[in-house]
Order: C-alpha cells, then structure tokens, then sequence
C-alpha cells in the first residue's frame, strides 16, 4: 500500500510540473502579448485612386493661343484660387483634368472656344490623401501619398527616428469604411536590422505613431 501511495504521489507531481511549464510557455508566447496585428502586406494601390487638387498646390494653367491667360496660381488654404478673368473658383477636391474643363466654361463669356490644360506643382493634395508621421521622428510631418508607398519612404521624408524612439512600437492607423484600425510595424528592425520584411504599404490618410522608448 505504501509503494503504490508513492507512485500515486510520483504521478500527481509530474501532474503539476507539466502544468506550470505549460503555463510559462504560454506567457511567454509573444502571440498572447501581441496587442495588434502587423501591418498588412497588401498592395496600397486603390485601381481607382486619382490624384485631387488640395490647398497649397501650384496650378500651370495653360489656355492655348491665349498667353496673357496662361500663368501659375497657387491654391490658397481656403482650397480656392483667382485669375484675371476668373475671380473665385474652388479647386480642391478637383482632379485637374476635371479643373481645366471648368475653366474652359467659365473663359467661355471671355474667350472663343478656349482650350485650357492644368497641371500640378509643388504638390500638397487633399488632407484626406496626405500620410502623417508623428512622435519620434527627426521631422514630424504630413506628405502628400504616393502610388506605392512605404513605411520607409515615409521614414526617409522625416529623417529616420530619434534616438529616444521606440520604433518597434510603432503604430500605423488607419481609417477603412469609417472605421479605425490599428497594425504594429517593427521600425527598428527595418532601419537598425535591415529587415525589408518589416517594410510594409501604406494607403492615404495613413497616420504614423513612433512612441518614445521606456528608460
């Protein structure tokens, strides 16, 4: 009776330390402490996405066989812009080609069948298309989206991280059909390691959180 107490007692002891490392493995599991999902690996290139005029941009109004009507104009902040025979007209929100069309309506009460061309400088867009970096970058800042895009252009626009960043605990938000996202990027491993798989698409109206580090 007492050999078999003991091996009962052996077999609820191994019971219990099996259970305890189990439990370890677990809290260690980096997939229990993951608070968001990494940033998604789809491409960022909507195929019906077109640039749109937004404040600040310069706009190269050609109106053929009309030059004292061809200049340069920038848009104000108020997303509006002036030209000698067109006092107000809204530009933002506007694609260019959409622009030119409504210039050549409004030049029309002035000018016989005008043919007007518009392009864009100095590029600002919509705020809605704009990518915005904040936190612990060299040079915080809002750029204009680019078709193909990544978290490492954007870190090349701002001048990389601070030296008190913690950049794997960064943070891209996104707004997807009204609703907000959250995706972990790993910064330090792409800039410090060289890790390109940490290199991921970004879309418009992107915002990038680098927090600082924890000492």
């Amino acid at each position: 009776m007492r050999e078999r107490h003991n091996e009962c007692h052996h077999y609820r002891h191994l019971i219990v330390v099996a259970t305890f490392t189990l439990a370890l493995t677990a809290c260690s599991s980096p997939m229990l402490h993951a608070s968001r999902p990494d940033a998604p690996r789809e491409p960022a290139v909507a195929s019906d996405w077109t640039y749109r005029v937004g404040p600040m941009d310069s706009l190269n109004i050609f109106v053929w066989r009309n030059p004292e009507l061809s200049q340069t104009v920038t848009v104000r902040p108020d997303g509006k812009f002036s030209t000698p025979l067109v006092k107000e007209m809204v530009a933002t929100g506007k694609t260019p080609s959409d622009l030119a069309r409504e210039l050549e309506r409004a030049l029309g009460a002035y000018v016989r069948d005008p043919l007007v061309t518009v392009t864009v400088g100095n590029f600002a867009g919509e705020y809605a298309d704009q990518v915005r970096v904040v936190g612990e970058a060299a040079k915080p800042a809002a750029t204009p989206w680019r078709a193909n895009m990544t978290v490492l252009d954007l870190l090349i626009q701002v001048g990389g991280l601070t030296e008190y960043a913690s950049g794997n605990r960064a943070v891209l938000v996104r707004y997807n059909g009204g609703k907000e996202q959250e995706f972990g990027v790993r910064l330090d491993d792409l800039i410090r390691h060289g890790d390109i798989s940490a290199n991921v698409p970004v879309q418009p109206g992107d915002v990038l959180i680098i927090p600082e580090a924890w000492f």
